[in-house]
């Protein structure tokens, strides 16, 4: 049985209208300034979610400068215990990238290990689990439907890190969101055949332009970093945060009225 209504009511509520805007910090990311300012950001620009890494005094300050709920991210699934305590409303498995960057990928049965591990261990917290892109498109829809049956409550998709647009501008950001979008559409379209009424979360590469991509492929929300965490100042943090959720609110907008 799915652990969503675990969940605080706002973030069901943007579950359901497909409009969830997640920020990303990052699991490598320990700097507790900078998970402030990441966190401020989120909250004044409207996003719905905070993914930080699995530290209960990353959570603690966290709190310290937003309401908004807070997500942990870790491959290690002892670790999310303290994280939960410390106030975390759902724990994730995934952000892989930095591990991308040491040579280090995740099979189906890694995946499917920790998420078996991680339920043992917090069987009653609403659980998310990006599945890696790493993996061909058909592969990741069998390991999204295991996972499902294993417990998961969020299925998260990737991509944009390992993506190489071949132009820049408007053209450059929707081939970066390809992978993302690509394993959206596959895993929500073999959801629906099979009527599996499990969110799907795109993350990893995307942007304004491409957020509303994401819920048209199936997407009931996003989630972003570095188009956020990398920037160097609090107010264009804000800005930008602010674009995305508009351009989730609009997209949804539109869809009612066509």
């Amino acid at each position: 049985m799915s652990l969503i209504n675990l969940l605080p009511q706002k973030i069901q509520e943007e579950l359901s209208h497909k409009s969830l805007l997640k920020v990303i910090s990052g699991l490598s990311n320990f700097d507790p300034q900078s998970v402030k300012r990441i966190s401020e950001a989120a909250f004044i620009g409207g996003a719905d979610l905070i993914d930080i890494a699995c530290k209960p005094e990353l959570v603690e300050s966290a709190i310290e400068i937003s309401s908004l709920p807070i997500c942990v991210s870790s491959v290690k699934p002892e670790l999310f215990i303290n994280s939960v305590k410390a106030g975390a409303s759902l724990i994730e498995i995934g952000n892989y990238d930095s591990f991308y960057e040491e040579g280090i990928t995740f099979s189906e049965e890694k995946v499917l290990n920790l998420t078996k591990e991680t339920k043992d261990i917090l069987p009653n917290v609403p659980l998310s689990v990006t599945v890696p892109h790493t993996m061909p498109v058909d592969k990741q829809v069998d390991l999204a439907l295991k996972l499902v049956f294993e417990g998961a409550d969020i299925i998260q998709t990737e991509g944009g890190k390992s993506s190489n647009p071949y132009n820049s501008g408007i053209q450059g950001l929707i081939e970066k969101s390809v992978p993302t979008l690509a394993a959206t559409f596959a895993i929500h379209k073999e959801f629906k055949k099979q009527s599996i009424h499990i969110p799907i979360m795109s993350a990893s590469g995307l942007s304004e332009v491409t957020c509303p991509l994401a819920v048209s492929c199936g997407a009931s929300a996003v989630g972003v970093g570095s188009v956020v965490n990398k920037l160097d100042d609090l107010i264009s943090m804000i800005a930008v945060v602010r674009g995305l959720k508009e351009s989730l609110e609009n997209s949804i907008v539109k869809e009612k009225i066509s």
